[in-house]
């Protein structure tokens, strides 16, 4: 049996994404800036606008132009970190996050400390949460962005953006969310939670790759960050990957609850399978305040990469870490970030389910889970100590 649960990472296609798609590559391919030379144009660009209007209803924003098409959801988060950044200098140069956020929000704050910018990483609890006190206590009249992501891409666990963006708005700070993994599983207000840039990514939710959604509310001081011509509103110059974005719009339209209710029963399902037939197993982060398709899962005593590699034998599909950080044999920095011993975080497993996964296949991957963690502890010597 063929099990893929590495959804965290990416998403099959629906079906009816790629159909939506197709006649963007064989009969509308004319690119939307072409809309004052020929009808071709214009008609490409009027589908892009129905796309972009689409999302920003959808996010709780108030205008089509709130939405910019991006490569992926990497560029939209270098977008809005970098781009606020330069854009918010005269305001100052200190700039908030957490210790856990995508390797795309790290590094692109690394980056500016590298050019002179004072960078907070704020810590997390043992589930994986920011401590509003202690965000609180980071912020400086200097502060120009805080930027902390809505849903976990490694654990799970969920962030009350609403708290932080209130806070955010009370001290006059533009605050922006890495949504990527979150939304749609969870819903986003933008502008009754007062969040100012959301980062989304269509192939997380059965959309196409090589699309990225920044959303910039309106009145917001951006910079662009790549060099080019005026496309998008002359934030993000290049030829928009139109039947992505085409492709984009029909995802979200067809993600549905009953979709996100039969992924939390399959969790459940699987968690319970696990926990109550193999011992010395940790939940990393809390099941309630947690995205509905990732768990996130410690086996004790031996090594998620060898975990992986058995279960991918089985044609079970996981990762240790994140998709991301699986080729890196380091542990992991975000289960390390909540207080997990280096031994922890080198036995995880992250398990992400979609809405294609059966109850069968979760029932074979706990068999096979089963079977493999008790062979490797056969094998390690913490585990013959502790069967002692």
């Amino acid at each position: 049996m063929k099990v893929y649960l590495d959804n965290a990472a990416s998403t099959k296609m629906d079906k009816r994404v790629v159909e939506a798609m197709i006649p963007f590559f064989l009969e509308k391919y004319a690119v939307p800036s072409s809309q004052f030379a020929h009808t071709y144009g214009l008609e490409v660009k009027d589908a892009v606008d129905e796309a972009r209007a689409s999302f920003a209803e959808r996010i709780g924003g108030k205008y089509p132009e709130e939405i910019i098409f991006t490569s992926g959801g990497t560029e939209a988060n270098n977008l809005a970190i970098k781009g606020v950044a330069y854009a918010n200098m005269d305001k100052g140069k200190h700039l908030i996050t957490t210790q856990v956020e995508h390797n795309s929000v790290l590094n692109s704050f690394k980056r500016l400390e590298e050019e002179g910018f004072e960078v907070s990483y704020l810590p997390v609890n043992k589930d994986g949460i920011v401590d509003m006190d202690v965000l609180t206590r980071c912020i400086k009249k200097e502060t120009a962005l805080i930027s902390v992501q809505y849903g976990n891409h490694e654990t799970g666990a969920v962030q009350d953006i609403r708290e932080i963006a209130k806070l955010s708005k009370e001290k006059g700070i533009l605050f922006h969310t890495d949504a990527a993994i979150a939304w749609p599983y969870l819903s986003i207000d933008a502008y009754s939670w007062g969040i100012d840039l959301i980062t989304l990514s269509p192939h997380k939710f059965y959309g196409p790759k090589g699309i990225g959604i920044l959303f910039v509310r309106k009145g917001t001081k951006i910079k662009k960050v790549l060099d080019g011509g005026f496309n998008e509103f002359n934030l993000r110059p290049g030829t928009e990957n139109t039947p992505a974005i085409i492709g984009a719009q029909k995802a979200a339209e067809i993600f549905s609850r009953e979709d996100v209710d039969k992924i939390l029963l399959l969790k459940k399902r699987l968690i319970a399978g696990i926990e109550t037939t193999i011992k010395d197993v940790e939940y990393n982060g809390s099941k309630e305040h947690s995205i509905s398709h990732i768990v996130n899962l410690t086996f004790r005593y031996i090594e998620g990469e060898a975990i992986s590699l058995r279960l991918d034998f089985e044609g079970i599909a996981v990762t240790t870490g994140s998709a991301c950080y699986s080729r890196n044999l380091q542990a992991s920095y975000i289960l390390l970030a909540m207080g997990k011993n280096h031994e922890q975080a080198h036995g995880s497993i992250r398990f992400s389910l979609s809405k294609y996964n059966t109850e069968d296949e979760i029932d074979y991957t706990i068999q096979k889970v089963r079977e493999v963690v008790d062979d490797l502890r056969k094998l390690s010597p913490l585990g013959e100590e502790d069967e002692e």
